[in-house]
């Protein structure tokens, strides 16, 4: 049937299925980006400044008279530091004495408990009694903290730790003063290796020197550690000190696995023991799966619920305890891993497939009969971070009794960070603390790396208390924590600041010497806490002190509100199926993001709240400004080390510097989006006018702190590409203006039927079952311009789609249309082409006026505010573009078939072609170039999503797309045109 007989009713039947699948598209993308939100149950925080309390004077001890053990020692040795650092004469560290006043230990089963301690009067002084030495090194570590803090020596009760098991990590050991690294601020290597330094590519395998270096670094923080409370070290290291002795073939005969191995067992085991000869436990901490080449051969295929995988593993795990028999036993993370995570210079790796509670178990179950033969502890870290079946493990109540809750035994430890999430602010405390049965630690961290590295005034003690308190009464089964020194996100993004070596890490050795003293007692009050830290760490004299906790007090609401947009940050969000977190504007750590998903999202939860959430930028601003002032007051003469006044007080010029540069961004893009959501004017003036704050702002700060080691300049890269696409949505909205009354204008002359070229097009975008039946053209004119008309059209719409600034998303969109109007083109190679085009031309305009109506009020950011924030707006236009797409193949299908006179069999085989060929070329090209930089590249040029997703966490792998997708895709094309080559007979029926 041609078309001059063909009736419309099976194409209007066509059309009608078409929407009703581009309604089912819609849906299921709909149900993908589905953008929700509830109130989250955040804690209130209550900080304040302690009143000025007078020191009371020092206890003028002649000796302190200590047993022969070395813990006992190091910790009189303290007391003796503490008493100079309050003016008085050093006493002497003895075993025995006849002088008066002494402070003399006294070992007596009268006090029960390992870590127990009493102080009480003696005729001669104090005593401080215990059973043993870790009592007796607690008891003298609690005096010497005292006397720093001008405060009594508690005396009579016995006091016992509540948290018997308390954690930290490595501290700063192993890293290295990289002043080019850290300038440079690119490096998101997130690698937590301490032995990185002593590695030698060839025999004897370790630089000795370098070991004696990281030796000396880990002596001074265990010291340090055991000063601060804590009772435990977690080291990383695993594979690298096992050669799988016990399993035949996973290393072969002189393999270098087996020999490096060695050498760095034999140079570092000393070093980790020094922890243990002082009391210590040590862990080592270990990703699974952790794999070296050979090992991986040797597993393949990488089956993590095969026993036969675990025993290999088991075998390893006891090697390492008989290689080093002091450790107390191995910590797991399974929710992190790949080549981020490896350490430079060799090849040791971690991948990310232990994703399923049946892995998880066997993975447990296999360490842990490890662990009961030599008595050592599996700590498992819940965090998960969405990889996997277990991917909510961390937070869902109901994952973690499913995956974990078949396990009982007592060598298990269950490690869990104490918020719903990561380590930001404004999240609820962590719902899984109070599940289960097994033994509970809770992981917190000092040096904040999302708030600033710590490089901001920051104190979490009020906070870490409630923590604390919460899971302890929900949970009887909490018996630690686990206290992160310097660890957490990349290590060379921040400032220079390594724990007790460089930089002003006193500011976070508040929250380090806090979660000691909460860990023996969560009850203490916060403020004074605060105030002991402020005295022992900076000055003596009671005013300056008060300034310092006011200064202090202050820090978490400036924190809270310079950091976080607050109407946001305060719901519980879902979006792309993940859990974003409550800072996002900011992703992650330093890159102030300008992509349309996280920004739109934000001002959509926060809409009604716009000024509220500007608000907070200024009043960050003014309590930055206020706690500058406050330390400035302060007399230069009554700090201990005028160093760290200078050191404090740039700390509080670089956050109003930085909080005035972030809330002049903030109400830029908050305004900015309320214009796209109302048009209203005073939100484009306000916009207007926030930006001209920032970019000045911005300038300011990069020419002030870019390269500074200890306040590096925030990365403005992806809000300035959001904020120059955003500078053109008013411009783009005309064009689409204009481009839409020019395709209208000739559609509207096609109606007329005059002249020809555009009664073609008219009648492919109206009756298409027509089109065949129209004369060919005598003109030349009309052959042209029937196809070139809809192509410059095509270009233009995709140009002002993409603010003009996007040749990757062109390159795409424009070469498989070219693709497919070459491969339709051959199939009438000996034919006036001129019905043809004007069919692939009228689908063009349609389109054209699709796309084009969604861009005339407000340019393509309306357009994407849409797809982010507005289900019903995002499915109206799904449905009918996808229609609108999938027509392209009906009305081509339909002039091939009526004005060509392909068979139906050739038709068919022309539109698989024409369908594969694109799909082929493109996904080859992509899988040439490889799908993340394919995506990072289109990415950065559309600022759709985070800048930083690729360059941290990868969009293949935050987003969960298959690394294979474009060899997949290219794959199903050449099996499209393979398939339509097959359909083809040798020749066309006429």
């Amino acid at each position: 049937m041609h078309g001059d007989q063909r009736r419309p009713w099976p194409l209007l039947l066509a059309a009608v299925l078409l929407l009703a699948l581009g309604a089912g598209v819609a849906w299921g993308v709909g149900d993908t980006l589905a953008l929700t939100s509830a109130p989250a149950a955040v804690p209130v925080e209550r900080t304040a400044a302690a009143p000025v309390t007078p020191m009371v004077p020092a206890p003028a001890f002649a000796a302190v008279v200590v047993t022969g053990d070395r813990r006992v020692t190091l910790a009189a040795e303290a007391v003796a530091d503490a008493l100079v650092r309050r003016g008085l004469p050093r006493p002497a560290v003895v075993p025995a004495a006849t002088v008066a006043p002494v402070l003399r230990v006294s070992l007596t089963p009268a006090v029960a408990g390992a870590e127990a301690y009493r102080v009480v009067d003696a005729a001669d002084g104090l005593t401080v009694e215990a059973s043993g030495p870790a009592g007796a090194a607690a008891g003298l570590y609690a005096v010497a903290d005292r006397i720093r803090s001008g405060r009594a020596i508690e005396r009579g009760s016995v006091v016992t730790p509540r948290l018997g098991l308390r954690l930290t990590d490595a501290g700063s050991v192993g890293r290295e003063p990289d002043a080019a690294a850290f300038a440079a601020g690119t490096d998101y290597s997130l690698n937590t290796d301490i032995v990185g330094g002593a590695l030698l590519p060839r025999a004897p395998w370790v630089d000795a020197a370098a070991v004696e270096r990281i030796a000396a670094d880990f002596r001074r923080f265990v010291e340090h550690a055991l000063a601060r409370g804590y009772n435990g070290v977690v080291v990383p290291g695993f594979l690298e000190y096992v050669t799988f002795r016990g399993v035949d073939g996973v290393y072969p005969a002189g393999d270098d696995h087996v020999a490096r191995a060695e050498a760095l067992a034999a140079a570092f085991a000393p070093v980790y023991r020094y922890a243990a000869d002082l009391g210590m436990r040590v862990y080592m901490l270990t990703d699974m799966l952790a794999v070296s080449p050979p090992l991986e051969r040797y597993l393949d295929p990488l089956d993590v619920t095969s026993p036969r995988l675990w025993s290999v593993y088991r075998a390893g795990l006891a090697e390492l305890f008989d290689r080093m028999p002091f450790l107390s036993g191995l910590m797991v993370r399974i929710g992190e891993g790949g080549e981020v995570y490896a350490q430079g210079g060799w090849d040791y790796s971690s991948k990310l497939v232990v994703t399923t509670g049946d892995a998880v178990r066997a993975m447990l179950r296999a360490f842990l009969a490890t662990a009961g033969e030599k008595d050592k502890d599996i700590i498992f870290r819940t965090w998960t971070v969405g990889v996997g079946a277990v991917g909510d493990l961390h937070t869902s109540p109901r994952s973690y009794e499913s995956v974990l809750g078949g396990i009982d035994d007592p060598h298990l430890v269950v490690s869990t960070k104490y918020t719903n999430g990561d380590f930001y602010s404004h999240l609820p405390f962590n719902t899984t603390l109070g599940t289960g049965r097994h033994r509970r630690i809770v992981e917190f961290q000092a040096r904040r790396e999302f708030e600033a590295f710590g490089s901001l005034p920051n104190d979490l003690t009020d906070l870490h208390r409630q923590a604390l308190l919460h899971a302890l009464e929900r949970n009887p089964h909490i018996e630690g924590v686990w206290t992160w020194t310097q660890d957490g996100g990349p290590l060379r993004a921040g400032p220079m600041t390594l724990y007790l070596r460089t930089g002003f890490w006193q500011l976070y050795d508040l929250n380090v010497y806090a979660l000691g003293r909460l860990a023996w007692r969560p009850d203490s009050e916060p403020a004074a806490v605060t105030a002991d830290w402020a005295r022992q760490t900076f000055s003596d004299d009671d005013r300056t002190v008060a300034a310092v906790t006011e200064v202090m007090a202050s820090s978490r609401e400036a924190v809270t509100k310079g950091l976080y947009i607050a109407p946001y940050a305060d719901r519980s969000v879902r979006a792309l199926g993940l859990e974003p977190p409550p800072m996002m504007w900011i992703f992650e750590w330093d890159i102030v993001t300008g992509d349309s998903a996280a920004l739109d999202s934000i001002y959509a939860i926060s809409r009604g709240r716009v000024d509220e959430a500007v608000a907070d930028g200024d009043r960050a601003v003014a309590l930055a400004t206020r706690m500058r002032e406050t330390l400035a007051a302060t007399d230069p003469a009554a700090w201990r080390d005028p160093v760290l006044r200078q050191r404090f007080q740039d700390t509080l010029t670089y956050q109003a510097d930085l909080f005035t540069a972030l809330g002049a961004y903030r109400t830029t893009v908050l305004r900015h989006a309320e214009w796209l959501d109302t048009g209203d004017a005073r939100a484009r003036d306000g916009w207007r006018a926030a930006e001209r704050r920032y970019r000045a702002a911005r300038a300011s700060h990069l020419a002030r702190y870019q390269g500074n080691l200890d306040f590096p300049a925030f990365n403005f890269t992806a809000a300035d590409l959001g904020a120059a696409r955003a500078d053109r949505d008013p411009a783009m909205a005309w064009l689409a203006r204009i481009l839409l009354a020019a395709v209208v204008a000739v559609l509207a002359v096609g109606a007329r039927r005059r002249p020809l070229w555009t009664r073609a097009l008219w009648t492919a975008v109206s009756r298409p079952w027509r089109l065949a039946a129209l004369p060919a053209p005598a003109r030349r004119l009309d052959r042209v311009l029937v196809w070139l008309v809809p192509a410059a059209v095509l270009v233009a719409v995709r140009g002002v789609h993409t603010w003009f600034a996007a040749p990757a998303h062109l390159l795409v969109t424009l070469g498989a249309w070219l693709l497919f109007a070459v491969v339709v083109r051959l199939a009438v190679r000996r034919a006036d082409p001129f019905h043809l085009w004007a069919a692939v031309g009228g689908v063009i305009l349609l389109r054209a006026v699709i796309v084009l109506v969604a861009l005339v009020a407000r340019g393509p950011g309306r357009y994407w505010f849409n797809v982010w924030t507005d289900p019903a707006a995002r499915f109206l236009y799904v449905t009918v573009a996808f229609a609108a797409f999938a027509w392209l193949f009906v009305v081509t299908a339909l002039v091939l078939r009526d004005r060509y006179g392909l068979s139906r069999r050739r038709v068919a085989g022309t539109l698989l072609c024409a369908a594969g060929v694109p799909l082929a070329v493109l996904g080859g090209l992509v899988a040439a170039v490889g799908l993340e930089r394919a995506l990072t590249v289109w990415n950065d040029q559309l600022a759709l999503l985070p800048w930083g997703l690729s360059r941290i966490l990868g969009i293949t792998v935050y987003l969960g797309i298959p690394s294979g997708l474009a060899t997949w895709t290219a794959t199903a094309g050449a099996v499209l045109v393979a398939a339509g080559v097959l359909l083809r007979p040798r020749r066309a029926s006429a």
